[in-house]
């Protein structure tokens, strides 16, 4: 008989992908949807999908219980606008934030992982099965950055560093090692575009993974519509953290790259 695996599914292509991994490996695929968020076209991929809105942690434990999950994975993010829009913690989550506290995704993060973990359900890394989608280290595009835009991507690592350490968020865009635009609550696009800007043309976006980051949650990714991004507001450069960052699209995105002369780099 199939192992039962569960899947608690956020926005974007991730959770697709991992249920499509997941049964190609021979998984039945249990997955838990957030309204509003996941693609509903992830219903195709799975043995069985259940609906949810965001908070509901007893209501996860319980559907996963039922179905015989033991092992589960967190596969794309929650918008965080949503976590003020439409937030609906249930007695379970309730509990976990009266405990925890609030604001800090990781410490969020970890201590539902914990919750499940107690429940008999462990969180397994997110890239399980995926590890093809990890970016390799060194030029990924036609164009290698210049020495002085490989200036500016040491120092965005090094910026981009510290709001993770502050769990602020992962993206940063610069300028002639300037500062111009640090990602909040508003997401990587958001960022890019604001950093694009104030910058004009030749901002370097570095996109990185937190200090310690743990991989069974909010892995770095990008991919085709970062491309786009970055052309939008005609920046030159995309660097993202080796074998912590996933890439989606790689061809596609690469291509893109490509047509824009803008260079994808593995820090």
């Amino acid at each position: 008989m199939s192992e039962n695996i569960g899947l608690i599914a956020g926005k974007g292509q991730f959770p697709l992908l991992f249920a499509q991994a997941a049964k190609n490996q021979g998984f039945q695929v249990i997955a838990v949807a957030h309204r509003g968020e996941t693609d509903p076209g992830l219903a195709a991929l799975v043995h069985r999908l259940h609906w949810i809105y965001v908070g509901q942690l007893g209501k996860i434990i319980r559907i996963f219980k039922s179905e015989g999950v033991h092992r589960a994975v967190l596969a794309g993010g929650i918008s965080r606008g949503r976590l003020f829009r439409e937030f609906r913690p249930d007695l379970k989550a309730l509990s976990l934030i009266r405990r925890v506290g609030g604001g800090q995704d990781d410490r969020l993060l970890r201590a539902v992982a914990d919750e499940l973990e107690e429940e008999g359900i462990t969180i397994a890394p997110s890239t399980l099965f995926l590890d093809e989608l990890l970016a390799p280290s060194g030029q990924l595009s036609r164009r290698a950055p210049t020495p002085e835009e490989l200036r500016d991507i040491d120092f965005g690592y090094q910026i981009a560093q510290e709001i993770g350490r502050l769990d602020i968020g992962q993206c940063v865009v610069v300028r002639r090692q300037v500062v111009v635009a640090l990602e909040a609550i508003e997401g990587t696009d958001e960022t890019i575009r604001r950093g694009g800007r104030l910058a004009g043309p030749g901002a370097v976006v570095v996109k990185v993974s937190k200090p310690r980051q743990d991989l069974r949650f909010d892995v770095p990714a990008v991919g085709l519509e970062t491309i786009k991004t970055l052309a939008e507001v005609k920046a030159a450069v995309l660097a993202v953290d080796a074998g912590k960052s996933l890439i989606f699209d790689r061809a596609a995105m690469l291509q893109e790259a490509g047509r824009h002369r803008i260079a994808v780099w593995g820090i």
